[in-house]
């Protein structure tokens, strides 16, 4: 059997934080028991065994602030931090492009990259296992979880349709991909003036890719207000709780 491709993963960190209301800093560096969002979401990545490298598209004028993080908490495997562009879709390219040039250098021509979102910080290892699996034995892939109440199409304010629920996913992260093939994706879609695709799986899809996709825990929320922000910090509490439960 020929070796496993390398996988690296790329995290958009470039959000202003705009839905955060009274925040002083973009969301993905907001603090919770001393770590900002962005270091529990790298440390996932960082202590996977598969993960060979991480690069993180990040606001601009936040790159050393970023830099100070990944010295601060010891993240070896962040391999480069590139500024973030206009939208998450450029801003992921450049994270894209970066990835490549480092897995070229390495000869590592069948990559696998993850794409992550810098305020998910509640995935887990099992999911990255999975999703990497997935892409190595059927391609392109998509967290989801399940819907867990009704979901309606309107027009207006009438409801059109009403869609079955158990066929209704929510798109989670991380998503799965050929290296190559995203950024052969990403590229055309650039060049054609397409830059506002809002995830890589809406990109691929466009693109003609067959979609795959696993499950990935519910609880893997996007921080992007400040009621995701009390549901993470609930969560953290409560995992705290839990290990004063089996140590009793």
């Amino acid at each position: 059997m020929g070796s496993r491709p390398v996988t690296v993963a790329v995290i958009f960190a470039g959000g202003t934080g705009s839905r955060m209301n009274g925040a002083t800093r973009p969301k993905q560096f907001l603090e919770l028991g001393g770590r900002p969002i962005i270091a529990h979401t790298l440390q996932h990545f960082e202590e996977h065994e598969q993960v060979a490298a991480i690069f993180i598209a990040c606001l601009e004028p936040w790159i050393a602030y970023l830099e100070g993080i990944v010295e601060r908490f010891g993240f070896e495997k962040v391999a480069g931090i590139v500024a973030g562009g206009e939208t998450c879709q450029l801003s992921i390219a450049n994270g894209l492009e970066a990835a490549a040039a480092w897995t070229s250098k390495r000869g590592a021509d069948d990559a696998i990259v993850l794409v992550h979102d810098g305020v998910r910080p509640l995935i887990d290892h099992e999911t990255i296992s999975r999703c990497i699996a997935s892409v190595e034995a059927r391609g392109a892939t998509a967290t989801v979880a399940n819907a867990q109440e009704t979901v309606i199409v309107s027009d207006g304010d009438v409801v059109s349709e009403v869609m079955d629920r158990n066929r209704c996913l929510l798109a989670r992260a991380p998503q799965g991909f050929r290296l190559e093939d995203l950024l052969v994706a990403e590229r055309r879609a650039i060049a054609s003036g397409r830059v506002d695709y809002i995830d890589c799986v809406s990109l691929m899809a466009a693109a003609g890719a067959t979609i795959h996709t696993i499950p990935g825990p519910p609880d893997n929320i996007k921080i992007t207000t400040r009621r995701d922000f009390f549901a993470f910090k609930g969560y953290m509490d409560y995992k705290e709780m839990e290990q004063l439960w089996e140590s009793s």
